[in-house]
């Protein structure tokens, strides 16, 4: 099962990383998951997860969501432009099934799109 794995280049690690996703970044939502993104200068995507206490008390209910968000990042991974994405789950997501939740997931992450940088004046370039 370790050819499975993320690697380490593709996991988000930094505290540092994560409060950088939590202020400036884009948004998608669906009705079991929030993604949080930003462009990155590590040249490839790298998956971040946040499924807190507040969606389920039980560890196995989070493990299970953290297995399905990771296995979900592993087969679009390749696609993806070089963002680092921040993956959180509402409470919704503990009633659903997995096949459900690796839908919901495979869709938004095909709809990542790299921000717009911004120029050195402050504003967006276009």
């Amino acid at each position: 099962m370790r050819a499975a794995a993320l690697p380490r280049d593709a996991r988000l690690r930094r505290a540092a990383d994560f409060a950088a996703l939590r202020t400036v970044s884009g948004r998608l939502g669906g009705r079991c998951f929030l993604l949080r993104f930003g462009n990155n200068e590590a040249g490839t995507a790298r998956l971040g997860l946040a499924i807190s206490k507040r969606c389920s008390k039980r560890a196995v209910d989070r493990n299970r969501i953290k297995r399905l968000a990771r296995e979900a990042f592993r087969r679009v991974r390749e696609d993806l432009p070089p963002v680092d994405i921040l993956v959180m789950a509402r409470d919704t997501a503990v009633k659903e099934t997995g096949a459900n939740l690796l839908a919901e997931l495979d869709t938004l992450l095909r709809r990542i799109r790299p921000l717009k940088r911004e120029g050195a004046d402050g504003t967006i370039a276009r």
